[in-house]
């Protein structure tokens, strides 16, 4: 990474609707490249919240085809951006079941790369249950991407808890996580995991997230973040969608890693 640039973080509240999702998704990838964005990330599920589990195997494209990689290749392409398509259901070989996956577009439309979320949430207590098993198949290949901006390591919602699957990927200049955390885990957990993901790998991180009540009756945090590599917040938003955008200055990474070499001292890997 030499230069510094502007990335934004998307924020939906993505309905049942799918065409409604997309057309609010290139509605604010364009308002984030009009502010400057060179990079925009969409949350996870931005294409769909659907009722039922089902809904969402009713919808997957084989990889390469299909309406919803058709128009996140035209937002990348008509806004010249490199863009981070949240996650889409993607066909897997059991077909009651998809990929939960993560499309990056160069700025000309194309699929630079892919990542299938690695580890799938499940949770249960105070009335709520997910079970992502039930629906989706695990991926199994980590994604560290080297763009013409900066080096960037992916990850999707649930692998946040997991530092190893980062730890392994260091050193990047970025960690981009479309995301959907629940109301109850991310009050709890988001922040101080960004964070901690931020100044344990000291780079920026980028957590792009669904942001509120639902149609399907689900609740999710919200609270898009872009942390620097000192772990300090430098642009968020709370609740509803939106767009939040900072830049991503390469002379703090070399200013924290130089200050504090803690990558070079690391004992195990």
């Amino acid at each position: 990474m030499k230069t510094a640039f502007k990335v934004a973080a998307i924020q939906m509240v993505s309905t049942t609707r799918l065409q409604q999702n997309l057309d609010t998704a290139a509605r604010l990838v364009a308002q984030a490249a009009r502010d400057g964005a060179q990079l925009v990330v969409l949350p996870e599920y931005f294409c769909l919240m659907g009722r039922e589990e089902g809904d969402k195997v009713r919808i997957r494209e084989t990889f390469g085809d299909g309406p919803i990689q058709q128009q996140l290749a035209a937002m990348a392409r008509d806004n010249n951006v490199w863009l981070v398509g949240g996650t889409l259901p993607l066909a897997c070989d059991d077909d009651n079941k998809v990929l939960n996956s993560l499309l990056l577009y160069a700025p000309d439309g194309s699929v630079h790369s892919r990542y299938d979320k690695i580890h799938l949430f499940g949770f249960t207590g105070n009335g709520e249950r997910y079970c992502e098993s039930d629906s989706i198949v695990a991926g199994s290949q980590p994604l560290r991407a080297e763009t013409l901006l900066a080096d960037i390591a992916f990850g999707i919602c649930y692998d946040l808890r997991f530092p190893e699957l980062f730890r392994r990927m260091t050193p990047f200049d970025l960690l981009i996580l479309p995301a959907a955390f629940t109301a109850q885990t991310g009050e709890a957990h988001w922040e101080v995991l960004l964070r901690a993901r931020a100044i344990e790998n000291q780079c920026y991180v980028l957590a792009s997230a669904q942001g509120g009540s639902h149609e399907n009756g689900r609740k999710t945090h919200g609270q898009s973040l872009i942390i620097d590599p000192w772990g300090r917040i430098v642009a968020q938003l709370d609740k509803g969608e939106g767009v939040v955008i900072a830049e991503i200055d390469p002379e703090i990474i070399h200013s924290v890693r130089s200050r504090l070499p803690a990558l070079a001292h690391r004992v195990f890997s």
